[in-house]
This record gives structure tokens, C-alpha cells and sequence, in this order.
């Protein structure tokens, strides 16, 4: 195979290129995961995760992907026949219904146009509706992967209460932790669940369960029966830094040094960051005559835009002269937008030249695949960063 000069772009919306620092940290000889060394490896990051997430609540650590810790977020609270509501916000919020449907949990899936995250009046209303309180939780997508679209959680837990309905708040964050705003216990969230390969800037393969109080004592008393994704055993031998199996040794020290990245640069500094290069990312769109598939004004992402394709003209033909061309990956459309979006992740270990460097070779890609479009998107973006000052950096 011929060597492609120079380094590769990697535009998806995750996995997210892993920083050296991060890989140095993982390129560590593997310690005993019973000895004491890794104790104070674990301890450390456990305590940095639950500040990742901003809460004071267990948080659980699977050797998965994030669709195992979305099992152990429904085995663990609901049992066969218990009746969920859910919201479709997407590809991936489908994917966890259908899940829940596997699992023999009945979902009740309100319907959405894939243009915006969830909507809490209507959520409000079907809980309202549920005067026997059968619905024992609400699943929500944070950040919807396939679409672009941010949920507003915060006002998704005052409809639960404000309908008066005792159920849970679950939250799907796989792609929005350590990239946008997260507050899980200012939000009452009950159980948050996220992956590695994100926000937090590892490779694939840790997950997450953040769980409230309420929600160990649900599992308690509920649940499907389960073993490795059972919280109550993680919890119990978590309290000393070890793992009821054997963890991911060297994700684990990838995940402390990520940590310790985040808090360096402070996360409303990282959130700031986001927001600042999807608006960038936004106006590059418009100025190409493109449109972005989220419309609904406060929903757009931080982690990536969505971009439709004119009618006509294929995403994954255009994505495939990209890569072929320049060497840049963007993501493919999913599901009910396959083939007629492409999404360009700007999240984890970027920053403005990175950033104008992928717009670069959207933009003239688009010229190869022939895509109708107004040139002139990646001077609009670099206008925009221009005139926004970087966030944590001196003028």
C-alpha cells in the first residue's frame, strides 16, 4: 500500500484522535490489577470520572462499548414488562429502544423528526397522562451522534417533576460528556450513561454509568437478572479502587491522564471551545449554500454538524473523493439519513488550525465530487474565529 503523506484527518464525530499524552499514558507495562499500585489507579479514576460528570454519585466502569453500558443502565432499574418512555431524537435513540424492546421492556417511543433534540413538553404530557405511574423511567439522548442535535436535560427533569411523576431520569451522554455541558446531579439526572472514544479523547473500549441514589436503591429492589453489569457488586469492591473482573488496565491510566487534560484546560473552557468551533463550522455550511440538519435555534451541537446533501447527489460518494482525495474521514449518515448527510465531528483534541485544516478539505471535496455549492466556507469560518476569541487564551 502506497504511504499517504502527511497525517490523516479523523472527522467523525468518534472516535475522536487520541492525544500523545494520552498514548504515552497508555503505553505503560500492565500492572497487577490486584495489587496495590492499581488500587490507587483506580481510586483516581473513579474520583476524576464522578467530576467529569459533576456529581457526587457512584459512577461505574465497564471494559465496553457504550451499548454495554446502555444494557447495564436498563438491566439494572427495570425488569421484563416495566414500561419506559423514550424519545426520537435519532439514530442512536433508536437504537436504545430497540434495545429496551429486546430486554422486554415496553417502550413507548415518542415520535421525532431527527431536526432537533427532545422536546420537554411532550414528555411532560405523556407523564401527565400516566396517572397510575406505570412509566418507570424517561430515556433521553444527550447528544444526538447521528443528527447534531443537543437535548435540553435540565428542562427534561422539570417536566418530570412538574407532571409530578416519580420516574427515572436516564440520560444517554455517550457523546456529549467532555464536550458539552453536563451536569448530573444540578440536573437530577438518576443514571447517565457514557463511552471513552468521545469527549474523552481514549480509544473505544471503558464505559460508563453514573447512578443517583434513588436509582441504586431501584436496583435494589428491581432490575433483570444480571452479572457483569451489575452495579450493586461493582460498587461494593469499587470503594478500594479494584474491579469485580479484570478492567482495562491501560484505558484506565488513558483515562486519568485524559482527566487531568480536561481539568487543565477547565471543562466551561473545553464546553466553550466547542460551541465556539461548531458556530464556525455552522457558518461554513451556510456560506457553501448547504444546510445543517438540526434547525431548531439552542439544539445545535458542539460535537458536530450535520450537513444535508443537495438532492440528487450521493453524501457517501462525496465522503469516499474525500478521503480518496485529501484524506480526511467525515461521518456517514445513518439509518433514515443514509447517504444524504455527512457529519464532520469537531470535538476532543482540536483546535483552530485543526479546524480550518478539515473545513479545507470539505470545501474542496466538494469541488472533486462535484457537489453544487458557493465557495467561500472556509473564509467565513476562519471570519468567525477571527472575530470570537479563543477561549483560555490571551488576546
Amino acid at each position: 500500500m502506497t504511504h499517504v503523506f502527511g497525517r490523516h484527518f479523523l472527522q467523525i464525530p468518534g472516535p475522536s484522535p487520541v492525544p500523545d499524552r494520552v498514548l504515552r499514558a497508555m503505553s505503560a507495562q500492565v500492572i497487577d490489577h490486584r495489587g496495590p499500585e492499581f488500587g490507587e489507579l483506580g481510586l483516581k479514576a473513579l474520583a476524576g470520572m464522578k467530576t467529569i460528570f459533576k456529581t457526587e454519585a457512584d459512577v461505574i466502569i465497564y471494559p465496553s462499548s457504550g451499548t454495554g453500558a446502555w444494557e447495564a443502565a436498563l438491566a439494572n432499574v427495570l425488569k421484563e414488562g416495566d414500561r419506559v418512555l423514550m424519545y426520537e431524537t435519532g439514530h442512536f435513540a433508536t437504537l436504545w429502544q430497540k434495545m429496551a424492546e429486546k430486554l422486554g421492556v415496553r417502550a413507548e417511543f415518542i415520535g421525532g423528526d431527527w431536526r432537533a433534540g427532545a422536546d420537554p413538553d411532550q414528555i411532560e404530557q405523556h407523564l401527565r397522562a400516566d396517572t397510575d405511574h406505570e412509566i418507570k423511567a424517561v430515556c433521553v439522548v444527550h447528544n444526538e451522534t447521528s443528527t447534531g442535535s443537543v437535548s435540553p436535560i435540565a428542562d427534561v427533569r422539570r417536566a418530570i417533576d412538574a407532571a409530578g411523576h416519580p420516574a427515572l431520569l436516564m440520560v444517554d451522554t455517550i457523546s456529549g460528556l467532555a464536550s458539552i455541558d453536563f451536569r448530573f446531579d444540578e440536573w437530577g439526572v438518576d443514571v447517565a450513561v457514557s463511552g471513552s472514544q468521545k469527549g474523552l479523547m481514549l480509544p473505544p473500549g471503558i464505559s460508563f454509568n453514573a447512578v443517583s441514589g434513588k436509582a441504586l436503591e431501584a436496583a435494589k429492589q428491581n432490575g433483570m437478572p444480571r452479572s457483569y453489569w451489575d452495579w450493586q457488586e461493582m460498587v461494593e469492591i469499587n470503594g478500594k479502587g479494584y474491579f469485580p473482573y479484570t478492567p482495562a488496565t491501560n484505558m484506565l491510566c488513558g483515562l486519568v491522564e485524559a482527566i487531568a487534560m480536561l481539568h487543565e484546560e477547565g471543562l466551561d473552557t473545553v464546553f466553550a471551545r466547542h460551541q465556539r468551533h461548531a458556530a464556525a463550522t455552522r457558518a461554513a455550511v451556510r456560506a457553501w449554500g448547504l444546510e445543517v440538519l438540526c434547525n431548531r435555534q439552542g439544539h445545535e451541537s458542539g460535537v458536530l454538524t450535520t450537513v444535508m446533501m443537495p438532492e440528487g447527489h450521493s453524501a457517501d460518494a462525496f465522503r469516499a473523493a474525500a478521503l480518496r482525495h485529501y484524506n480526511i474521514s467525515l461521518g456517514s449518515g445513518l439509518s433514515k439519513v443514509a447517504d444524504k448527510v455527512f457529519r464532520i465531528g469537531h470535538l476532543g483534541d482540536i483546535n483552530d488550525l485543526t479546524l480550518v485544516g478539515a473545513l479545507s478539505g470539505v470545501e474542496m471535496a466538494l469541488s472533486k465530487a462535484d457537489v453544487p455549492h458557493d465557495r467561500g466556507g472556509v473564509a467565513a469560518a476562519m471570519a468567525h474565529l477571527e472575530a470570537t476569541p479563543a477561549p483560555g487564551i490571551d488576546a
